[in-house]
């Protein structure tokens, strides 16, 4: 893609941002990567010279005013994201910014503030990726009435990714770092959210097997302050309803997995090993779906993101508004174990 030049800065090059983000946004025409800056200078200096970036910087503020850059790659943990954010898009750049969008509502809400006060700035949150290769074909069916009436919604993400319990917390397991997003539940909601209504009530409960977690360094343990299994209830607009379940610790567990339920039709996608899609007509088998290739979707991130500051699209996937969405569900699910009660979205009483 051809066009004006874009200047992209990298605070937290870790996992995501070397696997999809660099090589993604060095893929693209008149795209430079100026500067990265990571938690250590020791990490900092590695990353410069592993991807041959030019600047280094002692701290994401140092880069965020860096007047040359003209947007930010923000890949750190969701502890920064907000405050990263906010300090990036008042300073003028455009932000890309890692799943999930925030530890929790508030810290949501102040990202989509701050990008409505700079509406000439693209603001952008990584997509979930489950999903992406059948959208379009799947949004088609459930506009042409496939589904018939939307019945029910099930979303399960159950495996045993955190069921070895020799090992030292991880930081999804600390509620200061990743927040109220619990396992994989905010990735499989936004994935699922693309072809069902949106929830309206929330009654959840979890549990926590497992309370107690090496610490990373010494050897004392620390307290797991995100649950290791949930399960809710939802409504839905519409009057469908939502069954979600997600757990970290279990055995030879069923995966991920999005089923879409109506009066005529049905719909999964198994998102095992690989993505498999499933449709079926009532009276007619389930089969695997032939999607056409001009219908099938992949991951396009970085391309977007640029093609959006560059005037030539918008943001699809994913936007801060629906962000916004995928946030306050999660804070609903957390109020709601915690409280025993059912609670009503969108959220009312959201804390500055």
């Amino acid at each position: 893609m051809a066009g004006k030049t874009v200047r992209v800065g990298i605070v937290g090059a870790g996992g995501n941002t070397r696997l999809r983000h660099i090589p993604g946004f060095r893929a693209i025409e008149g795209v430079e990567l100026v500067g990265v800056v990571n938690s250590t200078p020791e990490s900092t200096a590695a990353a410069a010279e592993e991807f041959d970036i030019s600047r280094t910087y002692e701290n994401w503020q140092a880069l965020v005013d860096d007047a040359e850059l003209d947007a930010i790659m923000i890949g750190t943990w969701p502890n920064l994201h907000c405050d990263i954010t906010v300090a990036a898009l008042a300073a003028g750049k455009h932000v890309l910014c890692e799943a999930r969008m925030a530890r929790n509502a508030t810290e949501a809400h102040r990202m989509l503030a701050a990008s409505q006060v700079q509406p000439d700035l693209v603001a952008q949150i990584v997509p979930s990726p489950l999903g992406l290769p059948q959208h379009e074909f799947v949004r088609q069916l459930i506009d042409d009435g496939f589904l018939g009436e939307f019945r029910e919604l099930l979303v399960v993400g159950i495996d045993d990714g955190f069921a070895d319990t020799s090992k030292p917390l991880h930081w999804r397991q600390d509620a200061s770092i990743s927040g109220m997003n619990i396992l994989t539940m905010g990735i499989l909601y936004e994935s699922a959210r693309r072809w069902s209504p949106a929830p309206v009530r929330v009654f959840a409960q979890t549990a926590t097997f497992e309370p107690e977690r090496k610490a990373v360094t010494g050897s004392d343990n620390v307290a797991v302050t995100v649950p290791d299994s949930v399960q809710i209830l939802t409504q839905l607009e519409g009057g469908g309803r939502g069954v979600y379940r997600f757990g970290g610790v279990h055995r030879h567990g069923p995966g991920r997995r999005i089923e879409l339920y109506g009066s005529d039709g049905t719909i999964k996608l198994l998102l095992q090993d690989s993505e498999r899609l499933l449709i079926g007509k009532a009276g007619g088998p389930l089969t695997e779906a032939d999607i056409p290739a001009e219908q099938r979707g992949g991951w396009r991130v970085e391309e977007e993101f640029i093609a959006a500051i560059r005037g030539d699209e918008t943001i699809q996937f994913t936007d801060f508004t629906t962000g916004v969405g995928y946030m306050e569900f999660t804070e609903a699910v957390t109020r709601s174990a915690q409280t025993g009660t059912a609670i009503d979205l969108p959220l009312t009483n959201i804390p500055d």
